[in-house]
């Protein structure tokens, strides 16, 4: 363990994070879409392509929310990286056997 918290105390982390899987899904809609589009292309099937595309983008964003988070908080470090009081003593921290 490293000892990071997930949580770095910034007001609006969380709503980046949520940005973060927003963005991140209308990626994977917009690369699918042009993919199949690209691949079929004399004639794309549009209806399989509006119906698909509302089921994608209802599903990736749950599906992308466990990774979101993690993902937001690597690029916040890239910017600013973890001061010492943000880093949890794992001796302290961990949870004791019994």
């Amino acid at each position: 363990m490293c000892g990071l918290k997930l949580e770095r105390g910034e007001e609006g982390y969380q709503v980046g994070s949520y940005m973060f899987n927003i963005v991140a899904a209308e990626l994977i809609f917009a690369a699918v879409f042009m993919g199949v589009v690209v691949l079929t292309w004399p004639a794309p099937p549009w209806k399989l392509l509006q119906y698909s595309g509302i089921a994608l983008m209802v599903i990736a964003p749950f599906a992308f929310f466990p990774f979101s988070k993690t993902l937001f908080l690597a690029f916040d470090l890239l910017f600013r990286p973890a001061a010492s009081e943000e880093l949890a003593d794992p001796a302290v921290d961990a949870p004791r056997a019994r």
